[in-house]
């Protein structure tokens, strides 16, 4: 198969996959499902490059590694929302569009999903189909640091703001313990690197920069749409020591805290 149809196949595959998460969706009632396979589109277009390229050391490499981090990421969050009322931002979604939400959110929650992570994972589809080099590079160990260092992030991360949140006397209050106190958002801090590492090691290969969309798509998503710009739009309205917080803290990027 050419490298082109390998792409469009796989991205049929994830499409396919999200429409039965918004089928499950309307069974749950429920379409926060979409956060949970976003992980898993990861890691079934992974094993399938993997099953479908020259088979390199390279492309095992990139197919577990997203594998780890697509893994832990659908039990975290579907654990974090099994049992849980619906994300506020479906339901006002929802609220906005009333009985069209059922046929509306196929295509702005599900259908738009499949699509971007399609193209955010383009960096480690490329670094899976080429054949050459066989063997690994500087770059791909260099990649493969960068990668560890981010999920190191997204994982203390999100087990620091788990076990803040279990404790019933921290209701209502601000998270700024541990890597929480150097950026407001390491969970999306590591989930970017994680993704400038897989673009490292796609450049040990003739594609090189071509993949540069994917690293750089998903840090405006966590910066400027779905991850940091949504999740502070209204949070100081509920939390007012928030505003003190983001003044002392690094939005994103881990710094010193400002005293």
């Amino acid at each position: 198969m050419s490298l082109l149809s390998i792409l469009l196949t796989n991205l049929g595959a994830v499409l396919i996959l999200m429409l039965g998460a918004w089928i499950l969706s309307l069974i749950r009632g429920k379409a926060c499902v979409a956060d949970s396979f976003w992980g898993m589109g990861f890691v079934l277009i992974a094993w399938l490059a993997w099953s479908m390229g020259p088979g390199t050391i390279r492309s095992l490499l990139v197919a577990v590694l997203i594998s780890v981090w697509g893994l832990r990421l659908f039990f975290h969050i579907t654990m974090r929302n099994w049992g849980q009322p619906e994300d506020r931002r479906y339901r006002a979604m929802r609220e906005r569009q009333g009985r069209r939400f059922w046929w509306v959110s196929l295509f702005s929650v599900f259908l738009i999903q499949g699509i971007l992570l399609w193209i955010i994972s383009l960096a480690p589809q490329l670094a899976q189909l080429s054949s050459v080099p066989k063997q690994l590079t500087w770059l791909d160990w260099v990649g493969l640091l960068v990668w560890a260092v981010g999920f190191i992030f997204e994982v203390v991360g999100d087990y620091q703001m788990k076990r803040f949140r279990d404790h019933p006397a921290n209701a209502g209050k601000v998270m700024d313990q541990g890597l929480w106190g150097y950026t407001r958002h390491p969970n999306y801090f590591g989930e970017s690197l994680v993704w400038w590492g897989l673009f490292i090691i796609c450049l040990a290969t003739p594609y090189g920069w071509c993949a540069l969309i994917s690293p750089l798509l998903i840090t405006v998503l966590l910066l400027k749409v779905s991850g940091v710009t949504m999740l502070e739009k209204d949070i100081s309205q509920r939390r007012p020591e928030y505003e003190k917080y983001k003044r002392e803290v690094s939005a994103f990027i881990p710094w010193f805290r400002v005293r």
